[in-house]
C-alpha cells in the first residue's frame, strides 16, 4: 500500500505564496504518477496539477502561471508552488497518487489553504 502525507497549508493574504507538500510512503515503486487536487465548500472536486514520474506535468486551467508542480523522487515527494494567490483559490488540497496495482490510486487527507485579507 501506499500512503501520503500533506503538509503546508495555512492562511495566506491575496497575492501571498505557499507551498505544499506530500510525501509518500510505502509501495513507492508502484506510483506512476502524483497530483494535486483542490475542492471547495459546495463544488467538485478539480485537478489543480499532475506530474508524471518522468515529470510531464499538467495544470487545470485556473492555476496556470501560478502554480508549479514539482516532485522529488529520490524522496518521494511532490510539491506545490502556489504563486499569487486569490481567495478563489481557498480549498481543501488533496494529494493524490496513481499506482500501477490496485487499488490503483490513493488520496492523502487533505490540507486547507484559506487565501483571504
Amino acid at each position: 500500500q501506499v500512503q501520503l502525507v500533506e503538509s503546508g497549508g495555512g492562511l495566506v493574504q491575496p497575492g501571498g505564496s505557499l507551498r505544499l507538500s506530500c510525501a509518500a510512503s510505502g509501495n513507492t515503486l508502484s506510483i506512476r504518477a502524483m497530483g494535486w487536487y483542490r475542492q471547495a465548500p459546495g463544488k467538485q472536486r478539480e485537478l489543480v496539477a499532475s506530474i508524471s514520474k518522468g515529470g510531464s506535468s499538467n495544470y487545470g486551467d485556473s492555476v496556470k502561471g501560478r502554480f508549479t508542480i514539482s516532485r522529488d523522487n529520490a524522496r518521494n515527494t511532490v510539491f506545490l508552488q502556489m504563486n499569487s494567490l486569490k481567495p478563489e483559490d481557498t480549498a481543501a488540497y488533496f494529494c493524490n497518487a496513481a499506482l500501477s496495482t490496485p487499488p490503483w490510486g490513493v488520496w492523502g487527507q487533505g490540507t486547507l489553504v484559506t487565501v483571504s485579507s
